[in-house]
């Protein structure tokens, strides 16, 4: 392929040259002279493990070379890929000036080509900076349409600095973001040679699972290192800890709990992390993270909460009262939070749940739910039909076999909401169906 890369940093860098080794003709441009020179005499403006070995070969066997013209760029290419940087601003938000520019220019070139010509930003942005932001750039400067005349794709990268051709190599996932699958086609293309998952997503999509990855590694050290802390403080070493956390793959290391939906509850989590909580003030230990999951974790009861307000109806069947679904179990059931507060505004709430029969429950199961709502018995229900008829809302609550066969029972008057994603991404469940996060 013809391929060229605009901005010769750290991923232009290792890109352009993993490209060139892999047989394709690609043509790096920066704006700075330097980079550029240093590229073109087959060496490395960054600090990379075998890097420069890789340039050099490229430069040497024609199949990489350099430019400060974008413009001749992409007359020469058939694809540019965009790696320049997107630095903060000094409030926080995300400077676009950049590869906004770069944008520009690529479509003041395209305005002079006849060819097809796919775009690809390798940059990390924000979800909808594409859609929103990159394309109405490209159309207004080249004059062209996205779609017919160019294409239009992201391609987030996750190269670690001193493992990054390794990475670029042995990736665990290619993720492709394509306006069309002509774009995401071209980008595809570019990665036939390695072994390894290609996601295929929209673009916004793809935007935000590079954010999603980096906040979830940030996440995943300030964790360790404030358990590292806390264990320190009892004597403990933090990292045999954390060893064997990350032993358990099927728990720990694993989608488990990953899913977007409702808040947790239960005999264990709430208590296990207000109890931890506790200690480390007691110990005089700073847990910003820990201390901020049961805050976190109502504030996604109050989403659910408002969810149904914005209906603007008032007779809500909530089909499931246990923490999760094929227990009985009620302690710490966010549910029992978002009954008993829509009881106290004023609605009418009808519950089913197959598992949880009040003058069944037994010892601190039965304690709780007396304490924190004395009058369930009135809104229980045992009839899953009875549930249906008197409802204007229908929440799901948890992922019962039988309520995934409910939404074909519902009246054009029924609206649905859903907690706990018991219909898969992309099911078609109607207009009246909304999920908590999706």
């Amino acid at each position: 392929m013809k391929i060229s890369v605009f901005g010769l940093g750290y991923v232009g860098c290792v890109s352009a040259a993993c490209m060139a080794n892999d047989g394709n003709t690609v043509i790096g441009v920066d704006v700075n002279p330097h980079k550029v020179a240093t590229v073109a005499a087959g060496k490395s403006p960054i600090t990379e493990p075998d890097l420069e070995e890789l340039i050099n070969a490229a430069v040497k066997n024609g199949n990489l070379r350099t430019t400060q013209s974008a413009r001749q760029a992409v007359l020469e290419s058939d694809i540019s890929i965009v790696c320049v940087g997107t630095p903060s601003n000094g409030n926080g938000s995300l400077k676009l000036d950049y590869v906004t520019r770069v944008c520009e220019q690529i479509g003041e070139a395209l305005a002079e080509k006849n060819t097809y010509h796919t775009v690809v930003i390798r940059s990390t942005v924000l979800p909808g900076t594409v859609r929103s932001v990159l394309i109405p750039r490209l159309v207004e400067t080249s004059g062209k349409q996205v779609g017919r005349d160019f294409g239009m794709a992201m391609n987030p990268e996750f190269l670690r600095e001193s493992s990054a051709i390794a990475d670029y190599y042995h990736p665990s996932l290619i993720v492709i973001g394509e306006y069309d699958a002509r774009s995401g086609d071209a980008v595809a293309e570019l990665y036939q040679e390695i072994d390894a998952e290609g996601i295929r997503l929209d673009l916004e999509a793809a935007e935000m699972v590079k954010y999603v990855n980096n906040a979830f590694h940030a996440l995943k050290v300030t964790f360790a290192n404030e358990v590292g802390n806390l264990a320190k403080a009892h004597g403990i070493d933090g990292r045999v800890v954390m060893d064997v956390l990350t032993r358990d793959r099927r728990l720990n290391i694993s989608p488990a709990y990953l899913k977007p939906g409702f808040a947790f509850g239960g005999s264990c989590l709430p208590k296990d992390v207000r109890a931890l909580s506790y200690r480390a003030k007691e110990y005089d230990i700073p847990t910003p993270l820990l201390t901020a999951i049961m805050p976190s974790n109502h504030a996604q009861i109050e989403s659910g909460i408002q969810m149904i307000e914005r209906t603007g109806k008032k007779r809500i069947a909530v089909l499931g009262l246990s923490f999760k679904a094929g227990t009985d179990d009620v302690r710490e059931s966010p549910m029992i939070v978002l009954i008993e507060t829509l009881v106290g505004r004023g609605y009418q709430v009808y519950v089913h749940d197959e598992h949880v029969q009040v003058d069944k429950l037994m010892g601190t199961n039965k304690e709780f739910l007396e304490n924190e709502l004395p009058h369930i018995a009135s809104l229980m229900r045992s009839s899953l039909d009875e549930v249906l008829k008197a409802a204007e809302v229908v929440v799901i609550a948890n992922g019962s076999d039988q309520y995934r066969r409910i939404v074909n029972r519902l009246t054009p008057n029924q609206e649905m909401i859903d907690l706990v994603g018991i219909y898969e991404p992309g099911s078609h469940v109607g207009e009246k169906y909304e999920g908590i996060c999706w």
